[in-house]
C-alpha cells in the first residue's frame, strides 16, 4: 500500500505492506538475473557535486536536477541517474582493465511533474560493462534487458536504435517500452558511451506491470 502523510514533499511515495514486499521479490529477481551473468553490486553516492552532470546530461536532465549549495558554497545535487557516475569511476579505477560489470539499484531525483510512473524520487535498477571487449556485449546486455522486463509482462516493444537525451551516448541507444503503461512506457533505456555500455531499468515503472512476481 501508499501511505500519505501531510508532512510529505510533492512526488515522494511512502510505500508499505504487500507493495513494499512485491517490489523487495522483484528486486531480488532483478539482483539474481544480473549476478548470474557476472555483476557486481556497487552502491552510489546520493549527493554529487553538480559538475557531474553538467557537461554529461543532456538539457532536459539538467533542467531537471536538485541543485542546491552546501555550507561552503559549493554547488552539490541529487543524483538525477547513474551512468554519469560511473564513467568517473571507469576513468580513475578501470582505464585499462577489461568487461567491468556492474549492476546498481540506487534513488534518483528530478523535479518534474508526478504522474503515476513518473516521481521526483525513483528508483533505477542498471547493468554497466565497461571497456567492453566484444562486440557481443550489446546484445548480451539487450537480452538481460528483455529478461528483466520479462518478469513483469511479455507485452513490450524493443527499439535497438534509438536517440538517447542524455549526451554521453555516442552512438543509437536501445529502449524497451509497455505500451499498457500509457505516456510512461519507456521502462528501459541504455547505450554506448566513450568507457562502456549500459542500461538503466525504471523500476517503478516496471512494478505497474501486471504480472505478479
Amino acid at each position: 500500500m501508499e501511505l500519505k502523510i501531510e508532512a510529505q514533499a510533492r512526488g515522494v511515495r511512502i510505500i508499505a505492506g504487500d507493495e513494499a514486499k512485491n517490489r523487495r521479490a522483484l528486486l531480488n529477481q532483478l539482483i539474481a538475473i544480473a549476478e548470474a551473468a557476472g555483476f557486481e553490486e556497487i552502491i552510489l553516492p546520493s549527493v554529487e557535486p553538480s559538475s557531474v552532470y553538467v557537461d554529461k546530461a543532456g538539457p532536459e536532465i539538467l533542467g531537471q536536477m536538485y541543485v542546491f549549495p552546501d555550507k561552503k558554497n559549493r554547488s552539490l545535487c541529487l543524483r538525477p541517474e547513474a551512468t554519469a557516475s560511473v564513467q568517473l569511476i571507469a576513468d580513475k579505477y578501470y582505464p585499462r582493465q577489461k568487461n567491468v560489470k556492474l549492476w546498481y539499484f540506487e534513488r534518483c531525483w528530478r523535479y518534474e511533474r508526478p504522474q503515476e510512473g513518473r516521481y521526483r524520487e525513483f528508483f533505477q535498477f542498471g547493468l554497466e560493462v565497461l571497456n567492453p571487449d566484444s562486440a557481443n556485449v550489446r546484445d548480451e546486455l539487450i537480452a538481460l534487458a528483455e529478461k528483466m522486463v520479462g518478469l513483469k509482462t511479455e507485452e513490450y516493444i524493443l527499439a535497438r536504435a534509438v536517440k538517447r537525451g542524455l549526451d554521453y551516448y555516442t552512438t543509437d541507444g536501445f529502449e524497451i517500452a509497455v505500451p499498457a503503461l500509457g505516456a510512461q512506457k519507456q521502462v528501459v533505456g541504455g547505450g554506448t558511451y566513450k568507457q562502456g555500455i549500459g542500461f538503466a531499468i525504471g523500476f517503478d515503472r516496471l512494478m505497474l506491470c501486471n504480472r505478479p512476481v
